[in-house]
């Protein structure tokens, strides 16, 4: 039979902070847990061991809060995940990266060498009932082809799943009569099957941006920002991103091009659009030049004749007479068809 971990009632909830972990402290990991005072108390977690991995079953109609801190994992540096198969009501889980809900037939992997904040919502009259096994970091590392992530989820129609969770169902009901042998080999199936379904579902995702990535997507998203502003340069960018002048030349060295090239290079190429389909008579090309960040009419007719071949004036009028032509041509078709429908 599994063994009570813990169960809060009225009497006893207040010292659920002593409790939660079970005799001898030697379950989970440290953490602040503690109940939603306002609801009836009823909590009851049961729990059934196999091999190094611990199977839970957790029954509430009472909201359950837990959070996992730096200061914790300093303290007690426990490297454990927990595969969360949420049967009745909801979890609610946040990191620094952000929040995600788990209804009933979904799946969690939760980490505890990161922070974290867990809410378990019992559903209105059916209450909780969440199964969740936690398994040492090092022995679920052996059935995933990447690195444990610190969460990761996956949906009800995942049907590995529902497969893993009958699994450790199973087990955590039947132990007794199944065997060490059989449970812990019905255990290692559910962790394959899980460890199949994260790495499918990781092959789905885009791959993940290094944090120099994303910094220098932050660099040229401000750079597009401010361009029009004459006054842009690398102080200005490494203000505005709190980056430093050395590491901002690192970042700028994956484009390709120095940060004046850069500049000046998505400058013109927004003057050329600029000229391209503006009218003449509504803009000039000074204000066209001032528009993108130049600070005289010359040092820009300069630069894109350099980089286009022709002046500002020539490569307008150019794109105006092939606007003209290609709108002369797309109505000729038209009048073609109606004349011959009249003849």
């Amino acid at each position: 039979m599994p063994e009570t971990l813990f169960a809060l009632d009225a009497d006893n909830y207040r010292d659920c902070q002593n409790m939660f972990r079970g005799p001898g402290r030697s379950e989970y990991y440290e953490g602040d847990f503690w109940i939603d005072e306002t609801m009836p108390v009823e909590v009851c977690a049961r729990k059934r061991t196999s091999g190094s991995c611990t199977i839970i079953e957790t029954r509430a109609a009472t909201r359950q809060f837990f959070r996992r801190t730096q200061r914790h994992i300093r303290t007690n540096a426990s490297d454990l995940s927990v595969l969360w198969f949420v049967r009745k009501g909801g979890l609610k889980y946040s990191n620094r990266q952000g929040r995600l809900t788990v209804a009933p037939g979904g799946f969690l992997l939760t980490r505890s060498m990161s922070p974290f904040f867990i809410e378990l919502e019992p559903q209105v009259g059916e209450g909780l009932d969440v199964l969740h096994m936690t398994v040492p970091t090092h022995v679920l590392r052996g059935f995933l082809r990447g690195e444990v992530e610190d969460c990761a989820a996956l949906d009800a129609e995942c049907r590995a799943v529902a497969s893993a969770g009958s699994i450790l169902a199973q087990v955590f009901e039947e132990g007794d009569a199944l065997g060490a042998d059989a449970m812990q080999l019905l255990t290692e199936t559910a962790c394959r099957l899980i460890g199949l379904a994260l790495d499918e579902e990781a092959k789905a995702r885009p791959p993940r941006r290094t944090l120099s990535e994303q910094r220098l997507d932050d660099v040229l998203r401000f750079i597009e920002i401010h361009l029009s502003d004459p006054n842009l340069c690398m102080a200005m960018v490494g203000e505005g991103c709190a980056l430093s002048p050395r590491y901002l030349s690192l970042l700028l060295q994956g484009t390709g091009q120095t940060f004046s090239e850069l500049v000046w290079s998505k400058r013109l190429e927004m003057a050329k659009e600029w000229l391209g389909r503006s009218d003449p008579r509504a803009v000039a090309i000074s204000e066209v030049a001032y528009g993108v960040g130049f600070k005289s009419t010359a040092h820009f007719s300069r630069k894109f004749k350099q980089v286009f071949g022709l002046n500002p004036r020539d490569y307008r009028e150019r794109e105006g007479a092939g606007r003209s032509a290609r709108a002369g041509a797309s109505h000729k078709p038209h009048r073609l068809a109606v004349g011959a429908m009249l003849q």
